[in-house]
């Protein structure tokens, strides 16, 4: 929690408490459905909050921004994101049932009422959004597929409608492969720890 507050400084006392809920709520669904992985939860706040939030240090989300968040397994990055823009309404949608069933449980844990969870297959939707946040769920060519004709036109926060998505390693041929022009942000340039050493934020508008 002292590693969200040594960036996040500015958090209001309701939003502290929501990030400070996460640690028990997270081990209570863990211990019945796993999606943290075992030698990970010690490092919850570490390898999961406070890498979601990297894509705040990139473009802070304005009031009514429409955010979907694709393959968001346990709720990463849209749980930490919900939290830190409450004005802001977040989509978290994965195929399996029972990750959402643990981000409903920890969405409801925390009363977080600009959230919501669904069962989905993301090339299914046909609602549209202003931004699409990801962590690592599948090679960008494909995503960008899944997505591209779900995301509207225009700025809804500090950088233009498009995607954000976290990802490691060498990205260069991967992202010229989906013919957009994108943005790279090493994270080492927001947060310090070493775990994040070889990541990034790649953010492309719309």
């Amino acid at each position: 929690m002292e590693l969200i507050i040594k960036y996040f400084p500015d958090l209001t006392g309701r939003q502290k408490e929501q990030f400070a809920a996460l640690y028990d709520l997270y081990a209570d669904w863990n211990a019945k459905i796993n999606v943290v992985s075992r030698k990970d939860f010690d490092q919850l706040y570490l390898r999961h909050v406070l890498h979601s939030l990297a894509i705040a240090k990139v473009c802070t989300f304005g009031d009514g921004a429409r955010i979907l968040d694709v393959g968001c397994g346990g709720g990463f990055p849209s749980v930490p994101l919900a939290i830190l823009f409450p004005e802001a309404r977040f989509t978290a949608a994965d195929s399996i049932r029972k990750k959402i069933t643990v981000v409903e449980g920890v969405v409801a844990g925390l009363g977080l009422t600009n959230l919501t969870p669904r069962c989905v297959r993301v090339e299914t939707l046909t609602e549209r959004f202003d931004y699409v946040v990801s962590r690592a769920v599948t090679a960008m060519p494909e995503f960008v597929g899944w997505i591209w004709n779900r995301l509207e036109k225009g700025q809804k926060g500090s950088l233009p409608n498009g995607i954000l998505y976290l990802k490691g390693g060498d990205l260069a041929e991967e992202l010229a492969l989906t013919g957009k022009r994108w943005h790279v942000y090493d994270i080492p340039r927001f947060f310090g720890e070493e775990f994040f050493e070889t990541k990034k934020v790649v953010y492309t508008p719309r």
